[in-house]
């Protein structure tokens, strides 16, 4: 077994944080490209979207069960492995014009993806402790923030100059080389692997899924990253098709939509001592007064600026709070740090989809306005969850003060 060497570990810890933007990076980067592959491939606008849809639910679903076998078999051979496998998938999508063909290639990768962002995330826990552990935890959601800044600015321009499929051919390039560097940097970071016993895994999910604060915490990131999510499936269809402006604005939109979200995590994890339950409200309703200020203005004006100027907005604060509740999810549960990497992942990621995909197909979103129907949806639903994680987390810290007084 390979193991992480001490002069290394600076570098695995480099190259895993490099890793934790790969779902992001898997989906944002063709989001510019998305009209033309729907041209190119002669298939519908939600027969594009549907592959993105598909790799999300893989990718969700997947995370439910890596968890387990990457806490009794180890990160580095599973995690090695799967980098190899998105490698070659993604260049099967590159060189392929068959619509199914590439739905099947999207949710192998979402499979894999699953098996190394999950293994990433609980490497920190495996190596790291205490106030280090939580200084890293706190950056993940910064770092995954990345994704949606660098992956549609790379896409639009990659979409211009080579064509839709050049933005795989990258995927696979820069999977290849990431396996590289984990082979020669990286090796295997748990230190004690866990039985594989079904009973007992069994038991820790059923603990997971049974804490009401837990659930909803996953409820509020889910229905966050829905947001950027449909911005994600309609602004190029809006910005390329609605303005008639090329797929390069729509990267740099894109870029600036990402920039807001990671601005969010940033001043979240700049205000982590601040009172949790307070800081979430107002940023909640904060976000909620945007989206009806993005439908009213839509009636006076509506072009890209305006677009953008709420979304923005809505985007940061969608960031702020993700950050925060991701946090608290993946801490909740650090004896069994794998499932509940899989648990907080696998299910923001099917709850995602579920709603970002139900909500494109409810409201066809060719316009500010009806883009703001969908955020202030997702707002309103955003606030009666929030009420509930709030009254949970009470009830459950005046249970833990009687237990401890008892």
């Amino acid at each position: 077994m390979k193991l992480i060497k001490d002069n290394h570990q600076g570098i695995s810890t480099f190259l895993s944080f490099a890793l934790l933007p790969l779902s992001g990076f898997a989906t944002d980067i063709y989001i510019p490209a998305l009209p033309s592959m729907a041209s190119d491939l002669s298939v519908t606008n939600s027969a594009v979207q549907l592959s993105l849809i598909l790799f999300m639910v893989s990718y969700g679903i997947s995370q439910w069960f890596v968890g387990s076998l990457l806490d009794s078999y180890g990160r580095f051979r599973l995690g090695t492995s799967a980098l190899l496998i998105f490698a070659l998938s993604s260049f099967i999508i590159a060189a392929t014009h068959n619509i199914y063909l590439i739905y099947a290639m999207r949710i192998l990768q979402g499979t894999t993806v699953a098996m190394i962002v999950v293994g990433k995330r609980a490497y920190f826990v495996d190596v790291y402790s205490g106030d280090k552990l939580k200084h890293y935890v706190s950056l993940f959601s910064i770092i995954w923030a990345t994704a949606p800044i660098v992956a549609p600015f790379i896409g639009g321009y990659l979409q211009t100059v080579f064509g839709w499929s050049s933005n795989f051919y990258f995927l696979g390039i820069f999977a290849v080389i990431i396996l590289v560097f984990e082979l020669i940097y990286s090796g295997e970071s748990l230190k004690q692997f866990q039985p594989f016993k079904t009973k007992a895994i069994l038991q820790v999910y059923r603990t997971t899924l049974t804490t009401v604060d837990f659930v909803l915490g996953l409820v509020i990131i889910a229905i966050s990253y829905a947001m950027l999510v449909v911005y994600g499936m309609t602004s190029p269809f809006i910005i390329e098709h609605v303005f008639h402006l090329s797929p390069v604005v729509t990267g740099y939109c894109s870029l600036l939509s990402g920039v807001f979200l990671m601005l969010g995590g940033i001043t979240s994890k700049m205000l982590i001592k601040k009172p949790f339950n307070r800081k979430l409200g107002v940023a909640i309703a904060l976000q909620a007064v945007a989206a009806v200020f993005m439908i009213a203005t839509s009636t006076l004006v509506s072009n890209l600026y305006t677009l953008m100027a709420f979304t923005l907005i809505i985007h940061y604060f969608g960031g702020f709070v993700f950050n925060n509740v991701f946090a608290f999810c993946l801490g909740r549960f650090t004896k069994n740090a794998g499932i509940a990497s899989g648990v907080t992942g696998g299910s923001m990621y099917i709850i995602t989809s579920i709603l970002s995909y139900g909500i494109v197909n409810v409201i066809p979103i060719q316009s500010q306005a009806l883009l703001g129907v969908a955020y202030l949806s997702f707002s309103i639903v955003l606030i009666g969850v929030f009420t509930l994680f709030v009254r949970a987390r009470a009830k459950e810290a005046l249970q833990q003060s009687l237990a401890q007084a008892a």
